[in-house]
């Protein structure tokens, strides 16, 4: 057998497809939407309580852990749906590349981590950590039964950076919700988007999506108005912590970025959909958290 082969067999090798496997099914890539609005509330979080490394760790930990157990749980229960969808029939559990029971023991695997990481937070954050898991699983059934399953992942998102804050602080923060409130909106806004892709599809299965019960232009619609206040709260987010010029202007930037992404979907034209969901909301994304972390390292412009 020859040296390339060899390598191709080799147990390390499969450990990596393994990996990748698994990556591709919880979109690994995706957890860019939430996890930069973690990470801005620990940054604004450092003015009650010292930022460690320690703390740094395994909030990352819990963060992707909790992710990786909900996307997982979504993919388990969406499996026979997604099969039957032409656009998801590809998934790596419909396709046959994943087993059923590799995807629970991986979700098994990931909610172990992020309550062992919540543990690591403190007692506050262990107590948090399986009603938290319970509301990111609950959103895999939402779309059975109402179409505001938008909303409710947006939620189930939105409570990112409030366990950011409650991880570095170990206390509640009232004002850091506007942020939270902030995430709803943006991840609700672009989901309303993607749905469009499946508004045939969910009014065959008998799913429930806004662009299903609305349809496509009302959809847009929303989205855009929902996007709008997703905007409104980071400018709430700068008054309530007093940030400065830099992060109004990285507001200003994400207003664009914002008009842009609704600018590459119509009705009559979704073919730009993926590009307006995970190129221009990661950008937003690390925008956001780039401005928060500049403008409290500088402190420019604050009264």
């Amino acid at each position: 057998m020859s040296a390339d082969a060899n390598k191709l067999n080799s147990p390390q090798n499969g450990l990596g497809r393994h990996i990748v496997t698994f990556g591709r099914m919880i979109k690994f890539s995706h957890t860019i939407f939430a996890l930069p609005f973690a990470l801005a509330a620990v940054v604004l979080a450092h003015r009650q309580a010292p930022i460690t490394l320690y703390s740094l760790i395994w909030i990352l930990v819990a963060m992707v852990a909790a992710r990786s157990a909900a996307m997982g749980f979504n993919r388990i229960v969406d499996a026979r749906i997604d099969a039957r969808n032409p656009r998801t029939a590809i998934r790596e559990i419909p396709s046959g590349r994943l087993s059923r029971r590799a995807a629970i023991i991986f979700v098994a695997i990931s909610a172990g981590i992020f309550v062992a990481a919540a543990a690591m937070l403190g007692k506050l954050c262990l107590l948090l950590s399986v009603p938290v898991l319970a509301v990111l699983c609950l959103y895999s059934y939402t779309k059975r039964f109402t179409w505001l399953a938008h909303i409710y992942l947006g939620f189930a998102i939105s409570l990112a950076p409030l366990g950011a804050w409650i991880a570095l602080t170990n206390s509640f923060y009232g004002p850091i919700l506007l942020l939270s409130l902030a995430l709803l909106t943006y991840i609700a806004g672009f989901d309303i988007l993607y749905a469009c892709q499946d508004t045939d599809f969910d009014r065959q299965e008998g799913l429930f999506s806004i662009p299903a019960r609305f349809g496509i232009a009302r959809a847009l619609l929303t989205a855009r108005a929902i996007h709008l206040l997703a905007w409104i709260c980071l400018l709430l987010v700068g008054i309530t912590f007093n940030l400065g010029l830099i992060y109004y202007g990285t507001t200003l930037c994400i207003g664009v970025l914002l008009i842009i992404e609704h600018r590459l979907v119509n009705p009559d034209d979704l073919s730009k959909i993926d590009i307006a969901f995970f190129n221009v909301n990661s950008t937003i994304s690390v925008v956001l958290f780039l401005g928060i972390l500049v403008d409290e390292i500088l402190g420019l412009g604050k009264l």
